[in-house]
């Protein structure tokens, strides 16, 4: 044995250098995949991939900040867009478990200044977990730019107060509204007698390790996370506070965090540190209405959306858009894996987690 080590010290110090056999690791294909999509000198994105509570991929490309030239990494903080009303969900199931409030409630019980007084007895918290309010968005965020630059929750939600008519029965159909979600937020507020931040701070973030989390309280953050853009006219042009308007309105969007620190809100959302193993089953099943009267099949829990995944697998998760900001959370049960993708300009999100989906299927359940 001796010998033949030796011999192959022999073999290796005669053989020229660029001759020699590489011993690098073999890049991981979904390494290769991003890089591939991902240019280093553009706005950046970061992924991470779990089996059970297993790591199995993560990484991230490109910059957070083109200004500064601040490569992303996994733990930058990026806005989740949409993805945040998991968490004023969440906080809302709180209370009810609580006893402090009911999904039952009529929005007049917290909004007495309704115009049209029906609205707020017709319209229940669970038709906004679900977006089947029919409440009509009547904001102009566009015309009034200015405005909604830096209108909160309550300057968002109140023009819905004005509101004449529904544009539908509620729990009839599907209707996304993001100032349904600024209600509840409100309603956190007024139920737990501190402002909805810090609720969600004490409550869901810190118990979930979340400590670098953080979420949009006026003019905020202003440093210490990543910038969104979007691509026109041949450069790329800052997206996010001060540019886009309702982004200062964060009941619907406000939550900034990292891939690893979503990986740990999955883990505590799997391991019932927040929410009761019943509750969270609950919120994540699709709830049904007797007077449905949508096209489409209802795929919404409490705020969770359940669909099907190119592969025929169920998903649990929530996408998320705003400004520059794209993000996509996917929880897949019969597999156990969670997929986050985080991204500081429009990427195809939804194509590379199906990419994901299908390395996942080709490695096997040993991988």
């Amino acid at each position: 044995m001796f010998r033949f080590f030796v011999l192959l010290l022999l073999v290796a110090s005669c053989t020229p250098k660029d001759q020699q056999i590489s011993i690098a690791e073999e890049a991981h294909p979904l390494d290769t995949y991003f890089k591939s999509l991902l240019p280093a000198d553009e706005p950046g994105a970061e992924i991470l991939v779990m089996k059970s509570d297993s790591v199995v991929f993560s990484g991230a490309y490109g910059l957070s900040d083109l200004n500064q030239k601040t490569p992303m990494t996994t733990t930058t903080l990026l806005n989740l867009g949409s993805i945040s009303k998991t968490f004023v969900a969440s906080a809302i199931l709180q209370l009810r478990d609580e006893g402090k409030l009911s999904l039952e409630d009529p929005l007049i019980k917290y909004f007495p200044e309704f115009k049209n007084k029906s609205i707020g007895q017709k319209v229940k918290l669970l038709h906004l977990l679900t977006h089947t309010s029919g409440l009509p968005d009547i904001r102009f965020p566009y015309q009034d730019s200015v405005f909604y630059l830096t209108a909160k929750d309550n300057e968002n939600w109140e023009p819905i107060l004005k509101a004449e008519k529904l544009n539908f029965e509620p729990g009839s159909r599907f209707e996304y509204s993001n100032p349904a979600f600024n209600a509840l937020a409100l309603i956190v507020e007024q139920v737990s007698g501190v402002k909805w931040q810090n609720y969600i701070r004490e409550k869901i973030l810190l118990p979930s390790n979340m400590d670098n989390s953080t979420i949009t309280d006026g003019p905020h953050p202003e440093s210490g996370v990543a910038h969104g853009y979007i691509f026109s006219r041949g450069q790329w042009l800052e997206k996010d506070y001060g540019e886009e308007p309702t982004f200062a309105a964060s009941g619907n969007g406000g939550v900034w965090s990292s891939v690893e620190e979503l990986a740990h809100y999955e883990q505590a959302i799997q391991q019932a540190k927040f929410l009761s193993a019943e509750t969270i089953s609950e919120s994540r099943t699709v709830k049904t209405f007797a007077n449905w009267a949508d096209s489409a099949k209802s795929q919404l829990g409490w705020s969770w959306f359940i669909t099907s995944t190119k592969q025929n697998y169920q998903a649990i998760g929530h996408t998320g858009s705003q400004g520059g900001f794209r993000a996509n959370y996917v929880f897949i049960p019969e597999k156990r894996w969670f997929i986050v993708l985080l991204s500081t300009t429009p990427r195809p999100l939804e194509e590379m987690t199906s990419h994901i989906i299908d390395y996942l299927d080709s490695v096997g359940s040993n991988k």
